[in-house]
């Protein structure tokens, strides 16, 4: 994330309602919240950003913190967590070809005390919360800093050194080497072969960021590997280009149904460099100073979804976030946008803009006009936790008051499960008690992964678009549920649908009617 760089990174009014109506964008209606939409945070463990709170921590403690951060999150409306499990070519899992994490136990290399594997972990907790767990890695960075105490011996920079480059005190894996595309790529089929993980995500660190006095000493693998290039600008793009593929066509092949994901900075060209930028100002652009193209990645399909790295302001005169909102809107072609939100910058930031509450909530507002954004992570959990200017809250009472469910990915899965059978229906003191069957497999084999529980007035019409009508979602794979939230004398109606591991919803169960009893 830029912020280790140290680098910057009113509702709608009715005219620019208008705006994008007659410029040709879809508008949603505001009075009903979405059901669909992507909310999520990232997790950062590199230097105990997010979590662990320490390094060396009892594992006993982690969990703790863990199911804490699951606890507050799922409060504040969250439907999935973007986890960072390899930081530094270390790991926060225990199947794996390199060292344990040096922010997990202290020592890198160490095992967590007691042992566990804290990935496993972490999966199964999520999912027990209702959340999509999204393993976040950091393709390209070997190391932190240059400390060599914390840098063990099985460490990939010390038996491959060859592989490595040197740029502002960190050590990176040298992109144009194949040995270290392959490598890369056989570390993420670790996690996806040993983990149930939904998503692979890779952040905005490609090339390093410009702005340390320093050079990028790739002279010897251009020449051994150009390839024909006379550019080495766009021999380096044409490296990351290669990882990318080879990572999506590796998932596909392993687990077509685990999402990929990249989470670029904001700016992918300015207009100055590029008739196709979008109207900004960027220092860097992520094009042309990382060699990461992706606009690209999403018109080549490599990617699932994309989460530009939007931390400015609507009120930034350089690089605006109305902006830079509207440029991504008009180049996601067709697959998943979700909006990296700054919400660390909140109350702290040289930008003023930053210390308006409402300005969080004017940003949701205006990536729900446009029908393009499917949702919003968040830079990072801490700052939602620490609730800098009652942002947490303001969600929480507001914007995220309502449930949702993570959008459809139909070029991966577009079969729904089939419907949960028999819903059935008791009451007494303790609330209404709800069993079904569950569906069969699918005509794709898939079944059910979870189930919604929606409930109506009795003398409301079945209505399963409006997320008002979510009492709950149900992952433990047990097919009952018992609603302790109604009233002695009110008569409600129930459903339920069957939901598969992309989402997709079956059509309701028959509806069942039954009065509260409890006091």
């Amino acid at each position: 994330m830029l912020l280790f760089m140290f680098t910057a990174r009113f509702s709608i009014l009715p005219a620019v309602f208008l705006l994008f109506y007659f410029t040709g964008f879809t508008v949603r209606a505001q009075h009903v919240p979405p059901k669909r939409e992507f909310r999520a945070v990232w997790i950062a463990t590199v230097a105990n950003i997010d979590w662990p709170s320490q390094k060396g921590l009892s594992s006993i403690i982690q969990q703790d913190e863990y199911r804490l951060i699951l606890d507050e999150q799922k409060k504040n409306g969250m439907n999935a967590v973007v986890v960072q499990v390899r930081p530094s070519a270390d790991a926060f899992y225990k199947k794996s070809r390199e060292p344990w994490s040096f922010w997990l136990t202290g020592q890198q290399g160490s095992e967590p005390n007691p042992p566990y594997d804290p990935l496993e972990f972490m999966v199964v907790e999520t999912h027990r919360h209702g959340m999509e767990f999204h393993a976040w890695f950091n393709p390209y960075r070997a190391t932190f800093d240059t400390v060599s105490s914390r840098i063990t011996a099985t460490h990939i920079t010390r038996s491959k050194p060859e592989w490595f480059l040197t740029y502002g005190g960190q050590q990176l894996f040298n992109p144009g080497l194949p040995a270290v595309r392959d490598y890369i790529t056989q570390v993420i089929l670790d996690v996806v072969r040993n983990y149930d993980v939904d998503a692979v995500h890779f952040d905005d660190y490609f090339y390093p960021y410009a702005g340390v006095n320093d050079t990028l000493r790739d002279d010897s693998t251009f020449d051994q590997y150009g390839n024909g290039f006379t550019s080495k600008d766009e021999w380096r793009r044409h490296n990351v280009n290669l990882l990318i593929q080879m990572v999506s066509d590796s998932l596909q092949a392993t687990k077509p149904w685990v999402k990929f994901g990249i989470s670029p900075f904001g700016v992918w060209r300015n207009r100055s460099e590029d008739p196709e930028g979008s109207d900004t100002k960027g220092g860097q652009s992520s094009y042309t100073h990382l060699y990461a193209d992706s606009r690209g990645w999403l018109k080549r399909g490599w990617i699932d979804y994309v989460a530009p790295q939007i931390y400015f302001s609507t009120g930034h005169k350089s690089v605006n976030y109305t902006k830079l909102l509207d440029w991504w809107t008009k180049n996601s072609y067709g697959k998943h946008l979700y909006i990296g939100q700054g919400t660390y910058k909140i109350g702290k930031d040289r930008d003023s803009t930053w210390f308006d509450p409402s300005q969080t909530n004017h940003q949701i507002r205006q990536n729900r006009a446009y029908s393009q954004v499917q949702g919003s992570i968040y830079f990072s959990s801490r700052s939602l936790m620490n609730n800098p200017l009652s942002v947490r809250d303001s969600l929480r009472q507001g914007l995220y008051s309502s449930p949702a469910l993570v959008p459809t990915m139909p070029w991966k899965d577009n079969i729904p499960p089939n419907v949960p059978a028999n819903l059935r229906a008791e009451s007494d003191r303790t609330g209404i008690a709800l069993s079904w069957n569950a569906p069969l497999p699918a005509m794709d084999g898939n079944t059910a992964r979870y189930y919604v529980i929606y409930r109506f007035p009795v003398k409301a019409n079945i209505d399963v678009n409006n997320p008002r009508n979510i009492v709950a979602t149900q992952w433990d794979g047990a097919s009952t549920f018992i609603d302790v939230n109604v009233k002695k004398g009110e008569k409600y109606n129930y459903v339920v649908t069957a939901v598969d591991r992309l989402h997709n919803e079956s059509t309701p169960s028959n509806p069942v009617k039954v009065k509260g009893k409890k006091k």
